[in-house]
């Protein structure tokens, strides 16, 4: 049986374009600076926030854990939704990493406001850390695809500004959000002092993030991404990958958030479901009734071809992404309206 895979966008895989540019790359070592491809990349991705300078990187924990570390030092603060992933699902890397501790904000479905950020800051006392760094995630994984509009960042961002905060952005699937709000990169990345950007999520590269802000904040990511492992070599493979993903795949990022969002309307009429949390984006989240744990809805569900993922005793993650099909869209649909025996 061949199956419909819902597990994440992460299991997205080169289209026969992306692999022919990829072969087609010129490469060097990038550790000395010198791939065509990952320059080529990194200037493009700068450009595209307003940003000076961006960084190639294996992955969004390695762009985000670089960004902690650069941004701070031991006994500094990061404040973050309780919900965010530098928190979740980053192995605490803020704290082996970098040495810095976490103030968690119980925000709605991932997102936090202005007002929070202010109430969380701590006073200026010896027996406290130093609030330093804010970290948004856009969209926010854990809380179903929720994301930030820019005149929201904006209240955030003045009183980072007021506070002497420093503002990154965990943008993993930012172009999620983007071609919903209709607001540009640049428009993000003047709010933001850096920001991540996954690239092998729904975008459909096989392996990649990118990490982007000024000169000097890159220069210094430069090296911490070297002491982390992540210098790498001829990687401008990948890279060329990345720059077919920016130039060709947003647009069809908003085909996956239509499709998510049918799917969250039909759950919301089974029987089976007690809660769809809020559809905004790529993501699926809802929670079954209290008699039916994940574990034996995703095995009916995969006895039909359908593969997801669990996110609690009693809830389970749908993810669509560009390897999915309209015809198997279809499919799905069909199988989340049939008759279980729960």
């Amino acid at each position: 049986m061949s199956f419909i895979n819902l597990i994440s966008d992460t299991v997205t895989k080169p289209s026969k374009e992306m692999l022919e540019v990829m072969f087609q790359a010129e490469v060097g070592d990038d550790v000395f600076e010198e791939d065509p491809s990952i320059n080529l990349l990194q200037n493009y991705a700068a450009k595209l926030f307003g940003k000076e300078a961006a960084l190639f990187c294996p992955s969004g924990t390695m762009t985000n854990q670089i960004a902690i570390n650069v941004h701070t030092r031991p006994l500094d603060e990061v404040i973050c939704d309780e919900y965010s992933h530098i928190y979740q699902y980053e192995v605490g890397g803020y704290s082996f990493n970098s040495g810095v501790g976490i103030n968690l904000v119980h925000g709605q479905n991932g997102k936090i406001t202005s007002q929070q950020v202010k109430e969380a800051i701590k006073l200026d006392y010896d027996w406290l850390p130093i609030s330093k760094l804010v970290v948004l995630e856009n969209t926010c994984n854990k809380g179903g695809g929720s994301y930030y509009t820019v005149p929201e960042i904006s209240k955030i961002k003045k009183v980072c500004d007021e506070h002497d905060l420093i503002l990154h952005l965990d943008g993993a699937r930012l172009f999620n959000a983007l071609v919903e709000t209709n607001e540009s990169t640049s428009a993000v990345g003047a709010l933001f002092d850096s920001i991540s950007i996954c690239l092998s999520k729904g975008l459909g590269a096989p392996v990649g993030s990118l990490l982007i802000g000024d000169s000097t904040f890159i220069k210094r990511a430069r090296k911490v991404r070297k002491a982390l492992g992540g210098g790498m070599r001829q990687a401008g493979y990948l890279a060329a990958a990345g720059f077919y993903a920016l130039e060709n795949n947003i647009p069809l990022l908003k085909i996956d958030n239509n499709r998510s969002k049918e799917i969250g309307k039909i759950l919301k009429t089974q029987s089976y479901v007690k809660t769809v949390r809020p559809v905004q984006s790529n993501i699926v989240i809802f929670d079954l009734q209290e008699h039916i744990s994940a574990d034996e809805y995703l095995a009916a569900i995969k006895d039909k071809g359908v593969l997801a993922s669990a996110f609690g005793p009693n809830t389970v993650r749908f993810v669509t992404h560009l390897d999915v099909s309209e015809s198997q869209i279809e499919k799905v649909k069909e199988v989340i309206t049939s008759r279980f025996s729960f």
